[in-house]
């Protein structure tokens, strides 16, 4: 299984850690093909040796070729966004996991979109149980 996981990074790279767990869970399951986007070493600068002309083709590449998309929504990112709405039109299957902030609200034009899959979490283990159950589902179809 190709998976293809989206999160921050010019958008802020707070997480850059927990994206890092996530992905190392995910290759139990596949390849994971943008396990860059966990590195704790990519700041917001993002890949500074590559244009992102160069970035954008290989990315929508690796979307395009993609079983499955996992994003972390929790941090607001223009990109994520860009590839959640290319996977939809390319009828990929997405999870998008987020934690609930208070004083924050997930973007409705991704908690509505009823073709994603959005679920809130707590800690790694609840992020771990809905990357089963949608992993699992998937599967199936």
């Amino acid at each position: 299984m190709k998976i293809y996981f989206a999160g921050a990074i010019r958008g802020g790279r707070e997480d850059s850690e927990f994206y890092f767990n996530i992905i190392h869970y995910l290759e139990k399951f596949g390849v994971v093909l943008t396990e860059h986007v966990g590195s704790t070493e990519l700041s917001e600068k993002g890949e500074v040796s590559r244009t992102d002309n160069d970035i954008f083709q290989r990315d929508l590449s690796w979307l395009q070729s993609a079983d499955v998309v996992v994003a972390e929504v929790s941090t607001p990112s223009l990109g994520v966004g860009y590839e959640l709405g290319i996977a939809e039109k390319l009828k990929i299957p997405v999870l998008c996991l987020y934690r609930p902030i208070t004083g924050k609200r997930l973007s409705a034009m991704i908690n509505g979109n009823e073709k994603f899959q959005c679920q809130a979490y707590q800690g790694f283990d609840g992020v771990k149980t809905h990357i089963n159950n949608f992993l699992k589902q998937e599967q199936k179809t």
